[in-house]
């Protein structure tokens, strides 16, 4: 671990402000590093295990032993700043695994230890690797997987050109810019390991994410490689000359050694297919498409869905509409948060900026808590007494939790808590936070109706129950086309077989969910099987991605190889892993539908794995699992 840049100038006096809203078993960690005094990792400083997901900074710690570890911690930081030396520049091994037990208050398996090292340890810049100039890449998609493969791809050496078929980069961002909009992964993990940000919430709003992206485009020069409002429409590899030649909508050419798909998951609405659209007289749209002016100010809003878009857009728009009708096509269930809202506050950001390995060490304590925790709750437990509610003793106990959060927020609305209470097991959809959707329910102007939407209308919208649902504007919060990787592009590899007529119809698979037999030097970015349905960051598993796909490159250059494609074995026996992980896990539940599975009930798009066992997966390639082609 490289020491933190010392600041120039630090102000005692502003610092030990700033520590009164310090994040104690971050600091806990910290001050150990800074001084290597063992007393910290003991009574009365050790801190307790943090409760639910909120933001715990006092972690159970007396009122005395909290002043004193800020005055330590205070003394130790303005040593440092003088030019002192770090006790214990970096914790590994043994050592670093006993300081994760004492900083999160719990048991950490040492299996975790090279995952939080990683963490630690600020990222080293991709070096250049010789020769690797004769390589050209192209990149699909212009999101944080893309930029980052094409920043670090670039440094290898690699000439890169990304093609953007939005006019600006931020990908799901960009075009998600409904009322509401924010992440459900906290802000400081929920940002790639090179480019941290001051975060001005826990959780970060559209807006913010959105212009974190743009940063990481403009700091990182991202953009002179991007070709931007230019579709890609299909992709073809030659044989013969060992690369790709993608042609875009409007009839161009490009032409690269190695093809990275980085179109993302959420990426192209599903609409349902209602008759009647073209007679209603308003506002009709999905909402990844919501118009930039539109003003729901007094109008009767009908939103058609109760996934993740519906539950940020309803409380966002609640106190403006006149009227707002929920047609739920199935509950959710609902996890209280209370930091959603909370701004994270400039003091936090200076303790970001000026104590060395606090940020770090805070991104380990959200590691920790949002990645695997829950994980081993949805495995199915044969001998179960209630695999109707639940899918074992752990996953049973969140059932009760869950339902009395929403019976508590619900109270004195029987109506709304059985039309809002769940029957299938907590989990079996990706856990939603609260962030004001009960309240929005009570609210005597909204209705949430439980049957499904039919048909419009002239004036609205018809339920299957005949009753019809007047509205000026219908949002259509109905999901995206998720299992339907890389549509509706046509890809044709070696064989020349087209990739969707190889896969079937949303039945995608892939090596690692990275690469696929057939088709050579062609990389997934988020592909098949890497959705996170249990917890964690979309883009720490796409880091480890990118990490694989530059390694692979680099041995490809070093190897003077031209191309390299995975063993068709190799990836068979992977997807059996992943078939027979996922059949013994909650998400193959027949209690629910969800977007992970297919019509034939195969889970496509999720990950079965905890991101701790992807790690060791993608830390480096295997050579031995890919036919080689020597540069001729």
């Amino acid at each position: 671990m490289a020491e933190p840049t010392r600041p120039d100038a630090l102000d005692p006096e502003r610092l030990a402000g700033a520590l009164q809203a310090a994040h104690l078993p971050t600091a806990v960690a910290v001050l150990f590093q800074l001084t290597g005094e063992r007393r910290w990792l003991e009574p009365p400083y050790r801190p307790g295990r943090s409760r639910g997901l909120e933001v715990d900074n006092a972690a159970g710690l007396s009122a005395d032993a909290q002043q004193e570890l800020r005055e330590a911690l205070l003394r130790a930081v303005v040593a440092w700043a003088d030019g002192a030396p770090v006790a214990v520049p970096e914790p590994r091994g043994d050592a670093l695994v006993e300081l994760l037990r004492v900083a999160m208050g719990e048991p950490v398996p040492s299996e975790y230890e090279p995952v939080m090292a990683e963490i630690l340890a600020p990222p080293a810049p991709t070096t250049p690797e010789p020769g690797a100039e004769r390589l050209s890449a192209l990149v699909i998609g212009a999101g944080v997987s893309g930029m980052n493969a094409a920043i670090r791809l670039r440094a290898l050496g690699v000439r890169v050109t990304v093609l953007e078929k939005n006019d600006d980069v931020g990908g799901t961002w960009l075009e998600n810019g409904y009322p509401g909009a924010g992440v459900d992964t906290p802000s400081h993990l929920y940002s790639l390991s090179y480019h941290p940000r001051d975060w001005e919430t826990h959780f970060g709003k559209r807006d913010e994410v959105q212009a974190y992206l743009r940063s990481v485009a403009d700091e990182h020069d991202v953009r002179p490689m991007v070709h931007f409002a230019t579709e890609v429409a299909r992709a073809d590899w030659d044989d013969v000359s060992k690369a790709w030649t993608l042609t875009t909508t409007a009839g161009l050419a490009y032409e690269a050694n190695l093809l990275i798909s980085a179109t993302g998951v959420l990426n192209r609405p599903q609409e349902p297919k209602l008759p009647g659209r073209a007679e209603f007289g308003g506002q009709v749209f999905h909402s990844a498409r919501w118009p930039a002016d539109l003003d729901v100010t007094d109008q009767r809003v009908v939103v058609v869905g109760t996934g993740a878009s519906a539950m940020q857009i309803v409380p966002a728009i609640v106190d403006r509409v006149a009227r707002l009708t929920v047609l739920q096509r199935s509950p959710q269930w609902i996890a209280p948060n209370g930091d959603y809202f909370a701004p994270v506050g400039d003091d936090v950001h200076l303790l970001m900026r000026e104590v060395p390995f606090y940020r770090e060490w805070y991104r380990v304590r959200l590691a920790w808590t949002f990645n695997d925790k829950v994980h081993p709750s949805l495995q199915v437990d044969p001998d179960w007494t209630e695999p109707t509610r639940s899918v074992n003793a752990s996953n049973d106990g969140h059932r009760r939790f869950f339902t009395n959060y929403l019976q508590e927020q619900l109270a004195g609305r029987p109506d709304l808590v059985d039309k809002a209470l769940p029957s299938y097991p907590a989990f079996g959809k990706r856990m939603l936070l609260d962030n004001g959707w009960f309240a929005a329910l009570r609210r005597d102007h909204v209705e949430l109706v439980t049957e499904r939407a039919v048909a419009f209308t002239p004036a609205g919208l018809r339920d299957s129950a005949g009753d019809e649902h007047e509205a000026d504007v219908i949002v259509l919060c109905t999901g995206f086309q998720a299992r339907s990787f890389l549509a509706p592009m046509q890809v044709r590899g070696r064989s020349g077989v087209p990739l969707a007529e190889q896969w079937g119809p949303e039945d995608a698979t892939a090596h690692l969910g990275i690469t696929v037999p057939d088709f050579p030097n062609l990389f997934l970015l988020l592909g098949p099987g890497t959705a996170l349905g249990h917890g964690g960051s979309a883009i720490t598993i796409s880091e480890y991605q990118v990490d694989y796909l530059v390694a692979t490159v680099r041995t490809l250059v070093r190897d003077r190889l031209s191309a390299v494609e995975v063993r068709p074995e190799v990836a068979e026996d992977y997807t059996r892993r992943v078939d027979a992980a996922h059949a013994a896990m909650i998400w193959t539940h027949p209690g629910m539908s969800n977007w992970y599975r297919n019509a034939a009930g195969r889970v496509v798009t999720a990950l079965p794995w905890r991101i701790v066992d992807y790690r060791a997966m993608t830390r480096e390639p295997d050579l031995a699992e890919f036919s080689t082609t020597p540069v001729q």
